[in-house]
């Protein structure tokens, strides 16, 4: 488990930036109205994000109105992968014994 993505926000976060690692970097507006945060929390959340590397910030202007673009690094789609990964062996650990208990009640 990392303790950096499992913060509920945080795993949206991470979960919305790994599926558009592909596309264009995601904007703050787009990125919040994703995972359902105010603009503090989200900014703070991807503060605690991009110090451990997770995640790339880049702040510029989209003609004379400001524009924070968020991307996902490669450390931190390794880290996301790593997390996922641990909750499925959890799932997948989980799953035969509920099969198990099923097929004996019948």
């Amino acid at each position: 488990m990392d303790p950096i993505i499992h913060q509920p926000l945080r795993l949206k976060i991470m979960a919305a930036l790994y599926a558009a690692q592909q596309l264009e970097p995601l904007e703050f507006t787009r990125l919040k109205a994703l995972v359902r945060a105010t603009d503090g929390n989200l900014g703070s959340h991807l503060g605690t994000l991009e110090a451990a590397n997770y995640i790339h910030i880049e702040k510029g202007f989209a003609g004379k109105r400001p524009q924070t673009r968020v991307t996902i690094t490669p450390l931190g789609a390794r880290a996301f992968r790593d997390h996922t990964n641990y909750l499925r062996e959890i799932i997948e650990t989980v799953e035969p014994e509920a099969r198990g208990d099923k097929r004996d009640e019948n």
